[in-house]
């Protein structure tokens, strides 16, 4: 199967006539129709209802339409960024990222990123894991920066770890806990917790839910927040604590102080994460800037 047959399949879709469509694609009626058949022969099934005066859409047809459609304008999208990367002129590329776990990945790769494609744009994009994976496979992001998916979520898409971080109990500066250097779990759990939006952020309740197990201590959450900013804001009021990455230091400053766990919890682990069938060179030129 090429992409000219694909072409043709949708001219005859759109125009519901074979002649129509010949005159749209300038070439002729007999070739247009031979160019259907073989398609419909390769795949194995019609996709098109024949009478006299026109055509039109079987079951199979409207489906195979919508994903024949997808397929040209993804391969449109790949020659226009790889022309924009060949000869050093304008792009696009959508970025989906998880703000906190990834503040130190994004600026290093986007710096990198541009330097060497400057006139190339980066739209960024603040999603939950769930939904920067969902957009991955609809192609409405080329490459997003998370923490690790489950298994069962990367269906479709690949994911390279790119940092690990160790996983600190965030308390405001004058909190009673803040003149220790270390904690334990349990000594966490006797606080009001604070965390993320359980829907919002999945891996990380997973995360939790696994190192309050291992600790044999009850996971108490007292209070959920959709953003980072607004977790900061309520551990820095004095109204919780809260398990962050160590890489949330740089984002809070004096605002609030981040204690070692003794024993030390499994790390959070940042990457990259990007559709499997994907083809656009801009992604690998994003990759490489994160990867350094």
């Amino acid at each position: 199967m090429e992409l000219r047959h694909l072409r043709y399949f949708i001219a005859v879709a759109e125009e519901e006539n074979v002649s129509r469509a010949a005159l749209t694609l300038h070439v002729s009626q007999p070739a247009l129709s031979r160019q259907i058949r073989d398609l419909e022969e390769e795949i194995g099934f019609p996709l098109l209802r024949r009478d006299a005066k026109s055509v039109h859409l079987t079951d199979a047809g409207r489906t195979f339409l919508g994903e024949a459609r997808l397929v040209i304008e993804r391969a449109e999208e790949a020659v226009r960024n790889a022309r924009a990367v060949a000869v050093g002129g304008n792009g696009e590329i959508h970025v989906g990222y998880a703000p906190s776990p990834t503040v130190k990945i994004l600026p290093k790769a986007l710096r990198g990123f541009q330097a060497e494609l400057p006139k190339v744009r980066v739209v960024l994009h603040d999603l939950s894991t769930e939904e920067m994976l969902s957009q991955l496979r609809e192609g409405k992001l080329h490459v997003a920066l998370v923490v690790q998916p489950t298994r069962a979520m990367l269906r479709g898409v690949c994911f390279e770890e790119l940092a690990r971080y160790p996983i600190c109990l965030a308390v405001a500066p004058k909190h009673p806990l803040a003149r220790l250097r270390a904690v334990t779990l349990a000594q966490a759990a006797q606080q009001p917790l604070i965390a993320y939006d359980r829907k919002e952020y999945p891996e990380y309740y997973d995360t939790m839910e696994k190192s309050f197990l291992t600790a044999h201590t009850r996971l108490r959450i007292a209070e959920e927040h959709d953003s980072v900013t607004s977790l900061i804001a309520a551990v820095e009021s004095g109204r919780g604590v809260a398990l962050v990455p160590s890489c949330l230091a740089c984002m809070v400053g004096p605002r609030l102080k981040l204690l070692d766990l003794n024993p030390a919890l499994d790390p959070i682990v940042v990457g990259a994460a990007w559709r499997k069938e994907a083809t656009n060179p801009l992604v690998e030129k994003f990759l490489a800037a994160a990867r350094q």
